[in-house]
Order: C-alpha cells, then sequence, then structure tokens
C-alpha cells in the first residue's frame, strides 16, 4: 500500500471526528476522551504480546505522545460543545499554519520567509470571518455564543502542530508505540474524569459512537498516518493533509444540517488556500 493511500485512509477518519464529537457532546469530556483512546489503542496490542519492544520508547517521547493525543482531542471536544461546531472545527484546522510558523522555534535549520507571514495572515483572517460568522447563533442550549469556546480549538490546533513538529526532534519510534501514547493518554484521561467530572450513564448508541470514534479517527488514523510519514514525502503527505477540513466541514454540515453559508466557504477557502501556501513557500 503506497504512502499516498496511507495517508488518504488517515485523513477519510479524521473527517468524521468533528461529527462523532457533536453527536457525543452529552458526554463529559475526560470520559469521552479517555474511552476513545484506550480503544484506539487495541490494535497494537497483539504487537506487544509477540514482543514487548514494540511500545518502548524514551520516556521523553512517551511523555510527547501523551501531550499530543490527550491535549489536542480533550481541547477539540470542549471547543465543539462550547461553540457553533462548524466555526470551532474550521479553527481547529488552523494546525497546519501553525506548523509553518512554529517551525523556526522548533525545528533547527528552519526559517521563515515572506510567502510564511502571508500565508499565516491568510490562515487567520479565515478563523476571524469563521468566528465573527457565529454572532448571535444559539449553542446547544439555546444560550448565545460563547465566544471563549473559540480558545480550546485554537489550543487543540497549537498542540497538534507542535506534536508534529517535536516528532521530528525525539528518536525514531515504532509505529506500534502510538498505541501506548493512546493508552496511557486515556488512563490519564479517566483519572481527570473520575476526579472532576460527575458520573454519568451511557446509552447503547453512545457506547457505540465512542466504539467508532476510538477505532477510527482516535485509533487507526494515527496508525495509518504514521505508515504514511515514514514511506513517503512528507511534504507530498502534508499537503495532502488539507483535503482534512474540507471533508470534515462538509460532513458535519450535513449532520447538524447547517446550510453552507458563504462566509462558512469563504473561511474555508482562505484557510485552505493559506495552507497550500505555506507548504509552497521555500
Amino acid at each position: 500500500m503506497s504512502s499516498t493511500l496511507y495517508a488518504l485512509a488517515a485523513i477519510a477518519l479524521w473527517a468524521t471526528l468533528a461529527s462523532l464529537g457533536t453527536a457525543l457532546a452529552h458526554v463529559p469530556p475526560f470520559l469521552l476522551t479517555g474511552l476513545a483512546l484506550i480503544v484506539g489503542s487495541l490494535p497494537s496490542w497483539p504487537l506487544v504480546l509477540r514482543d514487548r519492544r514494540a511500545w518502548q520508547v524514551p520516556a521523553r517521547t512517551l511523555a510527547l505522545g501523551v501531550y499530543g493525543l490527550f491535549g489536542f482531542h480533550f481541547l477539540l471536544f470542549i471547543a465543539l460543545r462550547h461553540a457553533p461546531a462548524v466555526e470551532a472545527n474550521l479553527v481547529n484546522y488552523l494546525w497546519p499554519l501553525f506548523m509553518v510558523v512554529l517551525a523556526p522555534w522548533l525545528l533547527p535549520g528552519v526559517t521563515l520567509r515572506p510567502m510564511h507571514l502571508a500565508a499565516a495572515l491568510l490562515g487567520f483572517a479565515g478563523a476571524a470571518i469563521a468566528i465573527l460568522s457565529a454572532r448571535g447563533t444559539p449553542t446547544g442550549d439555546g444560550a448565545a455564543v460563547a465566544y471563549w469556546g473559540f480558545a480550546p480549538a485554537l489550543g487543540s490546533a497549537f498542540i497538534w502542530a507542535s506534536y508534529s513538529l517535536w516528532t521530528k526532534r525525539v528518536p525514531a519510534f515504532p509505529t506500534s508505540a502510538i498505541g501506548l501514547f493512546g493508552l496511557v493518554s486515556g488512563a490519564l484521561a479517566l483519572i481527570c474524569h473520575a476526579l472532576l467530572e460527575p458520573t454519568v450513564s451511557l446509552s447503547m448508541q453512545d457506547i457505540v459512537l465512542i466504539g467508532l470514534c476510538g477505532l477510527g479517527p482516535l485509533g487507526a488514523a494515527f496508525f495509518v498516518w504514521d505508515m504514511a510519514l515514514k514511506r513517503g514525502d512528507a511534504r507530498q503527505i502534508g499537503i495532502l493533509s488539507y483535503i482534512t477540513p474540507l471533508a470534515s466541514t462538509a460532513l458535519l454540515l450535513m449532520v447538524t444540517g447547517r446550510p453552507l453559508s458563504w462566509t462558512i466557504a469563504l473561511a474555508a477557502v482562505l484557510i485552505i488556500s493559506a495552507a497550500v501556501m505555506g507548504t509552497r513557500a521555500r
């Protein structure tokens, strides 16, 4: 299987994350994150039973994996329940632009050129349009939009961008180690749930959706994405990743029944255009 097909498989799975998160918005975020990440770690368990080295990584690498998987998804689920889902999803997908802007600070030998700055400004313009278009839009409980809800969406974008860059500064690790990242992150989330959140009862539909979330965008997607990066050109695969917000937003619009307004369409075009500009800058 080529690196392109692996990348497209990850993109297709990630496109479902916002819709699943919206459908599970009533589930406490620590509980949702914990259960889904543990389910997502299951594919690597048989590998560990055969060879313990499949999960042997330095503590620094494990800490980075927990930072990326736990931090990113928890903040994204928070954003999806406190801000309009479509706009929050678009803001979250500023992570490709953050990767461009943060690269000179986090990776040695990388510089920030005028094209990078132009791309970053274009992307933030798209995010601003997405946020402003939510003015007056009611949330799920009928209250006015809480603009602070966009902050965790921005935070999740920052975490995923920095995590992606920092993986280039730690020793190479096997793809199976991603299962360890998910298991530890999931256990941490469940501890936080027990300490900070009320106990809830999950319906059979909730259990099925959490299972789908864990096996798909919070599980298999990370494994196939890692395989894609290990087998192909990271620059070409990165450009493919900009399909994700388009597919995710289109699916989210269908699930929520919202029409495609011109402001949402414009914000999507600006963010995607900016991301492509950033990858083409040298």
